[in-house]
């Protein structure tokens, strides 16, 4: 066993020996462009395409862990899979615990959500220094649609992580930015989409976006930069920015932009699906309890089970199907939510405004008109109540309830349990 183990030491000596003697230069990749070289004036025009398309290709790795989280830490559905006990136990604030700072259900979605922001930043500079034969205008539809990328992937986290803020100048990987405030990064977000506005204002798609052509991937960017007044509390941007989109008090719900799913191959199934009575995500109990009779957007999303789901002290009968099947589209932003906030917008500036918004919506859910109050305080009440129905685990429940200080009223389901204000910086993006 010494000799063996002696044998061992020097063998590793002379490897060591070896391979610092050696010195491994970069080569180039002879069949396909690397990053650099697509980056520093490498990229052909099919270059480009694909890099756009794999912009949207990346969006939606690991987009499941964003709405999950969000979604279970808001208390619209639990996650009774048993699969892992953090789904019932840490989102939940079990016991008064913690969010995991080097847990998978923090770092996942900030890692992805960069991820994307990065392809996006590859995307720009490729389009910006490619040989090709282009015209500003198409040159700006590659530039433009990876900047609204970026302000839409920065939003996402930067509600997860909220006061904790998060980096937005990462262009360069080597040289990152600081990290700055909630209300800072919201500026810096609305300026990135006013921007990419900017660069989309004639300009020419030579490229199939799953977002849409041109003029929706600009009506997308103003739906979003809506989305951002929202949260600064700035009513007056956010009835400019809805006028710019496809808002549609008479139109579908549906209409609207969405991740694209796909069963063959280089496709990614839509992991948000679930199978019916099998899959145990169970509406919250509250949720059920609230919901107005016949209500459509209640009965389109859930399935009443038969026997309950139960798991770590928590029960529940009405699974969670939003999605048709496992290659279903899941909503980015859709009609239904611009209308709302159009009625939003409108709260204080032109309440009948918002009234009428609010009931398009609920006629098309199949219910009647809104008669109660029409003051301030109690539209804003009517406003939460349609929102939470209307946007069902599309990720807007918790943060609608933290940005106008309820998040006392989101229900705990166990003793001990606490409602999460935010999620924690990962611990490997720690300054």
């Amino acid at each position: 066993m010494k000799k063996a183990s002696i044998k061992i030491g020097i063998a590793a000596l002379v490897l060591l020996t070896w391979l610092s003697a050696c010195k491994l230069e970069n080569i180039p990749n002879p069949n396909a462009p690397d990053q650099i070289n697509l980056e520093n004036g490498g990229a052909t025009l099919n270059d480009l395409r694909l890099l756009a398309a794999g912009c949207e290709s990346v969006l939606r790795v690991d987009m499941e862990f964003h709405f999950w989280t969000v979604s279970i830490v808001g208390r619209e559905y639990w996650d009774l899979r048993n699969t892992d006990p953090r789904y019932t136990g840490e989102l939940l604030g079990k016991g008064g615990g913690g969010l995991d700072d080097n847990g998978f259900l923090t770092t996942r979605s900030y890692s992805a959500r960069y991820r994307a922001v990065r392809t996006a930043w590859v995307q720009i500079h490729a389009a910006q220094t490619s040989p090709a034969t282009l015209t500003p205008a198409q040159r700006n539809g590659f530039i433009g649609h990876a900047r609204t990328l970026i302000a839409y992937s920065l939003l996402l986290e930067l509600n997860r992580q909220y006061t904790n803020g998060i980096r937005v100048e990462v262009e360069n990987p080597d040289r990152l930015g600081p990290f700055v405030s909630y209300a800072d990064a919201l500026r810096a977000i609305r300026q990135i989409l006013d921007q990419a506005y900017n660069e989309l204002n004639g300009a020419q798609f030579l490229f199939t976006s799953t977002l849409g052509n041109v003029e929706r991937v600009r009506q997308f960017n103003r739906a979003i930069a809506a989305r951002v007044a929202m949260y600064q509390n700035d009513k007056g941007a956010m009835r400019t920015a809805l006028q710019q989109t496809w808002l549609n008090l008479d139109g579908p719900m549906d209409e609207g932009v969405y991740y694209v799913f796909g069963a063959g191959g280089n496709n990614l199934l839509n992991p948000l699906y679930t199978v019916p009575f099998q899959t145990a995500y169970v509406a919250h109990p509250q949720f059920v309890a609230n919901a107005e009779p016949g209500d459509q957007r209640f009965i389109k999303k859930t399935t009443k089970l038969a026997t309950p789901f139960s798991t770590d002290g928590l029960s529940g009968d009405v699974q969670v199907t939003m999605l048709a099947s496992n290659t279903a589209p899941f909503p980015i932003i859709r009609n239904e939510e611009l209308i709302l906030m159009w009625a939003e917008a409108n709260i204080g500036h032109n309440n009948a405004e918002a009234v009428k918004a609010i009931n398009k919506v609920r006629k098309a859910a199949g219910l009647g008109d809104y008669t109660g109050p029409t003051d301030d305080a109690a539209l804003v009440n009517r406003l939460l109540h349609e929102r939470r129905y209307s946007l069902f685990g599309e990720g807007h429940r918790w943060i609608d309830m933290r940005r106008y200080n309820r998040l006392n009223q989101i229900p705990t389901d166990r003793p001990g349990d606490v409602v999460h204000e935010k999620f924690p910086r990962p611990i490997f993006d720690q300054p």
